[in-house]
């Protein structure tokens, strides 16, 4: 069969699904199905990390959801360090996490990360001063490196990025300023940028601005 010409895509994040949540999804998941090919899924799936939360998604998910679903983790994801756990929950409904790994459907590659904070431009937190400010400018870089390492693999025309934490500083505005430097990092464009990157998709920032360059 040959590939469709157009696929359709859906992206949601910060969904903070609760352990009172089951069925709320119902409607979201159905109105995906009827209007797109895939849906990404860009962190923050859980509000506190809880299996028992990743559980609930998983049954909406396998109950009302009719296409192909890819995504990340985002920081509430990892709050009660079961991430591992959380993962293989929804890979077994049938999603795919990405954490530094790459994909294709029906032509387009996809790469994914959580990604990090760490500010933008020249106002990016650098790695000096205490160990515990390097440790958090190296976790940003890593992640990063993850990125890169994805999107390298990719050999379709058309990419895409899925993160949680934001690339630039454009699609964060809206928000306190105060809290800028832990909603993204320029270290995460600069592979995108490397890599021609069609478009990219995150979370992370609910009071944000839809699209920027």
């Amino acid at each position: 069969m040959a590939e469709k010409e157009t696929l359709r895509i859906a992206a949601v994040a910060d969904i903070h699904v609760k352990k009172t949540a089951q069925g709320a999804l119902q409607p979201l998941f159905a109105n995906v199905t009827q209007v797109a090919d895939l849906l990404l899924l860009c962190g923050d799936l859980t509000d506190y990390g809880a299996v028992d939360e990743a559980k609930i998604l998983a049954k909406d998910i396998t109950s009302y959801l009719r296409i192909p679903a890819l995504g990340v983790l985002g920081n509430h994801d990892f709050e009660a360090g079961k991430q591992d756990e959380i993962t293989k929950i929804l890979n077994d409904a049938g999603v795919t996490i990405l954490n530094g790994d790459a994909t294709e459907i029906q032509g387009v590659g996809f790469a994914g990360v959580k990604g990090f904070g760490g500010g933008f431009g020249r106002r990016s937190l650098g790695a000096w001063g205490e160990e515990i400010i390097k440790k958090f400018v190296h976790e940003t870089i890593e992640e990063a490196l993850k990125l890169e390492s994805a999107l390298a693999r990719l050999r379709t025309p058309q990419k895409i990025a899925v993160l949680h934490y934001s690339p630039i500083q454009a699609t964060v505005l809206g928000e306190p300023p105060e809290i800028t430097a832990f909603l993204g990092s320029t270290r995460l464009e600069e592979p995108i940028d490397r890599y021609r990157v069609s478009t990219v998709f995150h979370g992370h920032a609910h009071h944000g601005t839809l699209e920027g360059r």
